[in-house]
């Protein structure tokens, strides 16, 4: 039985769809309401039983690591003035010493090279890959639901929702066919197909528990869409070995790496605050007469 310890995440991106403020400060670490994007992954991550972080980075990221480490002066101002439940909530943020490992990309050269960068550290086991970009409101967390289902399958999966037809050239799209509810048999895999080409609205999202031979596919370094190592290619050679299942999370997802999506995150999640909401609906309905 193959048990998943150990997640990915990949970092190294320059978030040049949200420039200027992404010039000088990771895109990871934009806000949804008062927390960071990076941070939302990390706990879904923890929160579903992953036991280490490995954040593959690139230049520039240092305000990211820095968020996860421990901020001696600040923790001593806010012990000062009382602040404790300011001071709790820093302190949350910081995982057990050896729980996060870094890791460098030294060239964009796309997910696949990436997640590539990370296999010293993974070992031969299963791993899970987490994108923040894709933020997932739901009750249980994404991953969690997916590692219960990989108790049965220990197989490879990817977290997949239905896109409208006209879509398919922005994601990874799936062939499948249905074996349960929420669970499809992945019978083959597209990066960015045109509508005219897509097998189906099936789109793969930021949420998959990989098995180490991957990364010998990804070590071959064949250059995809956008001439990048795309993952989606490596998932379809693993396929000829391989099963490989597509999984129909319960939740809502936002694409923070879209202006538009990540403006909706902050208003679903600021709408969950008790604080917020009685501030934020009178002036929604204001706006949207």
């Amino acid at each position: 039985m193959m048990k998943v310890r150990k997640a990915v995440f990949p970092v190294a991106g320059l978030g040049t769809r949200f420039l200027s403020a992404t010039k000088a400060m990771p895109k990871e670490m934009l806000p949804v309401v008062d927390k960071p994007l990076i941070q939302y992954a990390v706990e879904e991550a923890l929160d579903s039983g992953i036991e280490q972080i490995i954040f593959v980075t690139g230049r520039g990221k240092s305000a990211l690591e820095d968020h996860f480490d421990k901020s001696g002066e600040l923790e001593e101002i806010l012990r000062a003035k009382g602040k404790n439940e300011l001071l709790k909530s820093i302190e949350s943020v910081i995982p057990d010493s050896g729980t996060i490992i870094y890791t460098r990309q030294r060239e964009m050269l796309g997910l696949g090279h990436a997640i590539w960068c990370a296999r010293n550290v993974v070992g031969n086991e299963p791993f899970a890959v987490l994108l923040a970009d894709d933020l997932i409101q739901s009750d249980t967390p994404v991953l969690s639901q997916m590692l219960k289902e990989f108790e049965n399958l220990q197989s490879t999966m990817i977290a997949v929702f239905e896109v409208e037809p006209s879509e398919t050239q922005k994601y990874g799209i799936i062939d499948a066919e249905n074996i349960s509810h929420n669970v499809k048999k992945v019978m083959g895999l597209i990066e960015k197909p045109t509508p005219e080409k897509a097998p189906s609205n099936n789109a793969i999202i930021g949420r998959y528990i990989l098995t180490p031979e991957i990364f010998d596919i990804l070590g071959q370094k064949k250059i995809g869409s956008g001439g990048e190592i795309q993952l989606t290619d490596a998932m379809a050679s693993l396929l000829k070995d391989q099963s490989i299942y597509g999984y129909q999370f319960k939740g809502t997802r936002f694409d923070c790496g879209d202006k538009a999506g990540f403006l909706m995150a902050n208003i679903a999640y600021a709408l969950e605050r008790p604080e917020i909401k009685p501030k934020l609906m009178p002036f929604i309905n204001s706006i949207v007469k």
